[in-house]
């Protein structure tokens, strides 16, 4: 049961950091092209930009988060640890995805 909650917590925030990449990236290349600016190069460097907003966004509370790995330390939970370094992986997995999948639609060779 524990072990669904946190997978499920772990897509959830995978999926979040994903979307606020490809919304952002693709709102800001429409914004760019309103005001003559070229599109395909403002979506790389947006995604750049906004990649460690994707991981805060994801994550929601970061407090929370560096207090759950706090008391593992602290209290000798090793589990809180570990749930807690899976789901700011997975925040960073889906900012980085998407970071990629732009690169790859604009053609970029990062």
């Amino acid at each position: 049961m524990l072990m669904e909650k946190v997978f499920s917590t772990a897509v959830s925030t995978f999926c979040i950091a994903l979307g606020v990449i490809l919304g952002g990236t693709f709102l800001g290349a429409l914004g760019a092209f309103l005001v003559n600016r070229p599109p395909l190069y403002s979506m790389i460097e947006i995604a750049e930009r906004i990649k460690i907003w994707a991981l805060f966004v994801a994550l929601g509370d970061t407090f929370t988060a560096v207090r759950n790995i706090e008391r593992g330390f602290l209290r000798g939970h090793p589990d809180n640890i570990v749930k807690q370094l899976l789901i700011i992986l997975s925040a960073f997995l889906g900012a980085h995805i998407g970071y990629m999948l732009i690169v790859f639609l604009v053609g970029g060779n990062e």
